[in-house]
């Protein structure tokens, strides 16, 4: 008897299978980097959730935050790493063989 493959499911990275981790990986992968407030409106979250949710994305490796000035302003920007790069693919591969894809 044969043992049956393990389900796709397995492979799904969990801190990215969160629906604002999501998110926010999916817009950071569309573009190099994207200032603090574009992501929040971009994905709809309020400031707090935003800044919790990259803490936890930053101290995976999955993203870099990069905080500089404008004159006095303070900026802030995240952006997908290499790993986080290959981790998102890799996600977004096993939900196509769980769709059938």
């Amino acid at each position: 008897m044969s043992i049956p493959a393990e389900h796709p499911r397995h492979k799904l990275n969990e801190l990215v299978h969160s629906p604002v981790r999501f998110s926010i990986m999916a817009a950071l992968a569309k573009a190099e980097s994207l200032d603090f407030k574009d992501l929040r409106d971009a994905i709809q979250v309020s400031d707090s959730v935003l800044s919790k949710q990259l803490a936890i994305l930053e101290k995976a490796e999955f993203v870099k935050i990069k905080k500089s000035f404008a004159g006095k302003m303070p900026r802030t920007s995240a952006s997908l790493t290499a790993a986080g790069r290959n981790v998102w693919a890799g996600h977004l591969q096993t939900l196509r063989e769980i769709a059938g894809g």
